[in-house]
């Protein structure tokens, strides 16, 4: 029955039509009080045809049929404006438009987790955007963490200030997928001390889907979305423009400078990004400077694209070269300053050498270091089909990840795996019928991954492949808005008999190939599976009014295990862990249902979201003990995690309140709430441990976010949209946790205080010539630890003279970052 279904599919996507003479439709969108809208939303009324102004508010809509057309203009914080314009052939209408600022959000068009373009107000599944102005106010050290204070129910497992894997609602690594520009992030997500592989300053907006979007995108999308959208700078007919930034951090010393650039040539596009950055250790009010969190990194990017009458392509080619040191939290334990391992073998690592001051404020990276390079190519092509559209994303993409963590011998890799993903994606959108708009779509991947000459092998070579196939629909009947659609899902994974023997060259282990396997052990005997799943979702929304709606979904995701849960037998050298999976896994699968209520009032927006979410077949890790409680030790130095599988529940509530009194247009005051429970369901192991496994692992706790921002005088001759704010962060107390085995402890609940301030500078003739950021996070230095962070657990001594335990977060740090305008 799927065999008939994918070819269905793929048959309608090949459906083709004949083209006629064409024009264009080009103007500016502007707003009398900010001046040009860069990012705006420019569709054609009951068309898919549709696009997004530059940083300077310019758009275009070309290879237009002669005729009248009714154009629809939106952006996030103005009114949707409607016009009429007319099309001749081979002709440019201009058509300018004024937008009339608004607080409500709910006119904003989204592009994630829907089959076309579709306004926040339409579509029932929980998204969340945040715009480049915010993340700009929200001056961070990686991309996630400037999401995480902008969207509530996201939050990250870190590993320092640098590395932050994102969660939603309590479901993280391969359960949330991280897109770029539309095309899914590969890059071994399952790995703890590693971020997302993308350049946080070449970002315009990130969109976040909170639930099941394996509709859209098959596994991996089971607990959400993140989609992150290239930075396009202003493009001017025959003239370069572009944009600087350089941004400079007081803790760890960050410097981080941009420079992007943009030319248009008649109906080509090009942009290019080139970003470095680098910093060394962290410091806070407890620990010092923490050692082995330095970091440097590098990012390449640049886009060309063209628009003709059949439609446009696009090709886009990235580069991101990382280098991250490995902190393993061991310290001397009478100063409980840091120590550095030295040996190999006869390593104790309650006995190492204490790390000079030196090489702890030294953006020198010690000889332990993990470096990451991500490769994308890709192309993204939209074909006019008379009424409808054909839309094809290939790509191809390469992960290379090198972990040293040999002092004695430091250009020897301890882990060395190469990923290589080829992407397609072929959707095709069907001309409205009878009012219904109509999506059918065939995408997956194929993956190989390679272990190089490396001494840990903690996963085999494997090879997958993952195809899925799609229909989704959605129609409107007066104020009601119904959307929903079906899924079919395959992955198949296999690895051949994995050897690895003693390598008497370095001392270490080697991977063997080849028929002589004498003297070799096994240690990832040969697997092949076939995993399968449906997934589907269905949801409807009720404008009561133009400001106030109801949403309702229900959803069923699909997720096949990732390779380190059925195959892993070994070392991970930067988590320090040893992992250990279980290759009788059944794919997970998850019942959401969310409803919410919206409401963009004269003087405040609400919203209130209530999701429950319970999920079969869940996998997570657990620390191994033995028969006598205590831990099992595989590889000293490093900690032991064994996968287990059973039933989970997860519930909870994210809520906003936005005053932006009318009578005070200076003062706004942003708040919200996000709340999760996650409760294990496995009955054996309840009967067995009782209140010890009765909670999931990295959920977080109850998360309140404050903002009071005054916005100054918009008609001073030299500032432009300056604003003072002051924010309060403050988590709860987590004593939900995961108890067994000493996998999760209770962590104490904190509040940060942080302030921050900015503005545009004028020139005499009233043009922004540089944009200014200043903020101060953790004003006070408060010492603290998240419950998510890994580092917390990074401890040797059962007991200290301070009586602290494990490496804390990071303190006071005052970041400024400028933005020229080129």
């Amino acid at each position: 029955m799927a065999k008939y279904f994918y070819l269905f599919i793929t048959l309608s996507i090949l459906y083709s039509a004949t083209f006629a003479q064409t024009g264009s439709i080009e103007g500016q969108v502007t707003s009398l009080n900010d001046g040009p809208i860069g990012f705006a939303s420019v569709t054609i009324l009951h068309k898919t045809t549709g696009t997004r102004t530059a940083n300077n508010g310019h758009y275009e809509l070309s290879n237009l049929a002669p005729g009248q057309y009714t154009i629809v203009f939106s952006s996030l914080g103005y009114q949707k404006q409607q016009l009429n314009a007319e099309v001749k052939g081979n002709a440019a209408t201009v058509l300018n438009v004024s937008l009339v600022k608004s607080e409500s959000k709910l006119s904003d068009v989204i592009v994630t987790g829907v089959s076309r373009a579709t306004e926040v107000r339409k579509n029932p599944v929980p998204v969340a955007v945040m715009a480049k102005k915010d993340m700009d106010r929200h001056v961070n050290n990686n991309i996630i963490d400037a999401v995480i204070k902008g969207v509530p129910g996201v939050s990250a497992v870190t590993t320092g200030p640098n590395v932050s894997k994102p969660f939603i609602r309590g479901l993280g690594y391969n359960r949330v997928l991280t897109l770029y520009d539309g095309i899914r992030q590969e890059g071994q997500q399952w790995g703890d001390e590693h971020g997302i592989e993308i350049d946080q300053y070449g970002i315009a907006r990130a969109e976040v889907v909170k639930g099941p979007a394996s509709l859209s995108y098959g596994s991996d999308a089971l607990a959400g979305v993140i989609n992150m959208i290239p930075y396009l700078p202003n493009y001017e007919n025959n003239a370069l423009k572009g944009d600087y930034t350089v941004d400079y951090h007081t803790n760890n010393g960050l410097i981080g400078s941009s420079l992007g650039l943009a030319y248009k040539r008649n109906e080509w596009r090009f942009t290019a990004r080139g970003t470095g950055k680098l910093a060394h250790n962290y410091k806070n009010s407890v620990d010092g400077r923490v050692y082995g969190t330095a970091y440097n990194e590098l990012n390449l990017s640049a886009m060309a694209r063209v628009d003709k009458k059949w439609g446009y392509t696009q090709f886009a080619a990235t580069l991101f070269n990382n280098k991250q040191e490995i902190p393993d939290g061991s310290r001397d334990s009478l100063t409980r300053r840091f120590t550095r391992q030295v040996l190999d073998d006869g390593d104790d690592i309650k006995n190492r050498p204490i790390v000079p001051e030196n090489e702890l404020k030294t953006y020198k990276l010690n000889p332990l270091y993990q470096h990451i390079q991500h490769y994308r190519f890709y192309n993204s092509s939209q074909f006019n089909v008379g009424e409808g559209n054909i839309n094809v994303l290939l790509g191809g993409q390469q992960s290379v990840r090198r972990e040293y963590n040999h002092p004695t011998q430091p250009s020897q890799p301890g882990l060395y795996v190469v990923l290589n993903t080829l992407n397609y994606d072929v959707k095709y959108n069907l001309p409205q019928m009878a009012g219904i708009e109509t999506s059918v779509g065939v995408n997956g991947m194929y993956q190989t991954n390679r272990s190089e000459d490396a001494t840990d092998f903690p996963i085999p070579d494997y090879n997958s492949f993952d195809i899925g196939a799609f229909i989704f629909a959605k129609k409107s009947f007066g104020p009601v808005d119904i959307s929903g659609g079906l899924r079919l899902d395959n992955r198949q994974i296999k690895w051949d008999n994995f050897f690895v023997a003693d390598n008497p060259q370095n001392g270490f282990q080697k991977h063997v190939t080849g028929a002589d396997t004498v003297g070799t052990y096994l240690q990832f005997p040969s697997f092949s599976k076939e995993y399968n799943g449906w997934s589907g979702s269905l949801g409807l929304t009720y404008n009561v009014s133009e400001r106030l709606l109801l949403k309702a979904n229900i959803a069923r995701g699909y997720r096949a295990p990732n390779i380190t849960e059925i195959g892993s037998n070994g070392l991970d050298p930067g988590a320090h862990i040893v992992y250990l999976g279980n290759r009788t896994f059944k794919p997970e699968f998850n019942i959401q249902q969310d409803i919410g209520i919206i409401a963009y009032l004269k003087d405040a927006d609400i919203s209130a979201e209530l999701f429950n979410n319970y999920i079969y077949n869940y996998i997570y890790q657990a620390r191994l003990n033995d028969a006598n409680g205590q831990p099992v030790i595989i590889v000293p130095g490093n900690s032991t995690y064994q996968y287990q599988q059973s039933e989970a529940r997860l519930y909870g509530a994210e809520a906003t309140i936005n005053l932006h009194p009318e009578k005070l247009k200076w003062f706004c005051w942003n708040n919200s709430l996000a709340y999760v429970t996650g409760l294990n369901k496995n009955p054996e192991l309840l009967a067995r441990a009782g209140n010890d496994a009765k909670y999931l692992p990295f959920i977080p706790p109850l998360h309140l976010r404050s903002e009071m921002r005054v916005n100054l005088s918009q008609e001073s001759k030299t500032f432009s949209k300056p604003y003072v704010k002051i924010e309060a962060d403050a988590y709860a107390t987590q004593n939900r946790f995961y108890a067994l085995d000493n996998t999760e402890t209770a962590t104490p609940g904190y509040t940060l205080w942080n302030a921050g301030l900015g503005s545009g500078i004028k020139n005499k003739t009233g043009k922004t010539v540089v944009d200014v950021f200043l903020q101060v996070d953790n004003v006070f230095d408060k010492a603290y630890q998240s419950n998510l962070n890994r580092l917390k657990y990074f401890e040797y001594h059962q007991a200290s003279p301070n009586g602290r335990s494990g490496i804390y977060n990071i303190g006071r740090n005052v970041s400024l970052k400028v933005i020229v305008p080129l």
